[in-house]
Parts: C-alpha cells; structure tokens; sequence
C-alpha cells in the first residue's frame, strides 16, 4: 500500500468521516481527497474503500455505510441510503479446497436517480437499480432492480411498480 492511499484513506474515512465535521462540508472534504461527489449530505462514519466512487448531487448517505470499491459505485443525484448499508463491488471465483476463495472478481454498482435504499440493505457486485426504485429495509439485493419498482426481502424480489 502507497503512501498516497494511505493519505487518501485516512483523509476520507478518519478526517472526512469524522463526527466533527458538520454534514453540510463532508462532500468536499471527500472531493479533496479523490472522490468524485457533488453537493451532497454524508453521514458521519460511512468508510469508502477507495476513490471509485461518484455521489450524484443531492445525495444522502446515512451513518456507517460502508462501500469497498472494488470496481466503480455510482450514486445518482437525490438517492437516499439508509444506515448501516453496505455496498460491495469484489468478491471470489469459487476456487479448489484447499482455499474456496479463488480469485478477485469484480463489478460495478450503480443506483440510479432518486432511488430509496433501505436501512441495513446488502448489494452485491453487478447489480443495477434503476431510477426511482425503492429497496425495503434488511434487503440483499443479488439482481438488477428495474425502474421505480419497490423491491425487498433476502433476497430482494421486485414487488411491483410505483408511480413514477
């Protein structure tokens, strides 16, 4: 690990991620420190494991998310997050016996404009949800959720459409 993502890490999750900063400056405190996020709110304790990540303007991220980096996470502008969710972006190709976790796999997350992501909400890498969706509370969410559709349960299921 170099030393600029040693800086990096803990400008944006020790500085920036800090209770002392107010809300209303944390999105430009991540800036400075390679994220790309426009005005936003940030909740205090959120960790990003890396500069992959975009914050649409508008945004509101909740208290002690946690979002790896492995590949690209984009937020889109008004999206809501709930605490404690958890975005990931890398897992592991089944490997042989002697160590199940084979190689590094990764894929973009995306959430699309004015989307709802319930409190203590899983998303696994590859999944898109689309503008305007809705994810309930505790979901896992495996697969891509369609526009302004209300999903939830573990794993999540598209429950049906709301008004758009």
């Amino acid at each position: 690990m170099g030393l600029s993502r040693i800086v990096r890490d803990i400008g944006i999750n020790s500085i920036a991620g800090s209770r002392i900063v107010p809300i209303s400056h944390r999105w430009r405190l991540v800036r400075v420190f390679g994220l790309k996020a426009e005005p936003s709110a940030i909740r205090a304790g959120t960790f990003f494991g890396g500069p992959r990540i975009s914050i649409g303007k508008g945004a509101f991220i909740n208290e002690q998310c946690y979002f790896d980096n492995s590949a690209p996470i984009t937020i889109g502008a008004k999206v809501d997050i709930g605490p404690r969710v958890i975005v990931i972006t890398g897992s592991h190709v089944m490997g042989p016996a002697e160590r199940r976790a084979g190689t590094l796999s990764t894929a973009p997350v995306t959430i699309g404009d004015g989307a709802w992501i319930g409190a203590d909400t899983t998303i696994l890498p590859g999944v898109t949800i689309g503008p305007g969706a809705v994810i309930g509370a505790g979901s896992l969410v495996l697969t891509d959720v369609a526009a302004n559709t209300k999903a939830f349960g573990r794993p999540a299921r598209e429950q049906g459409p709301l008004p758009s």
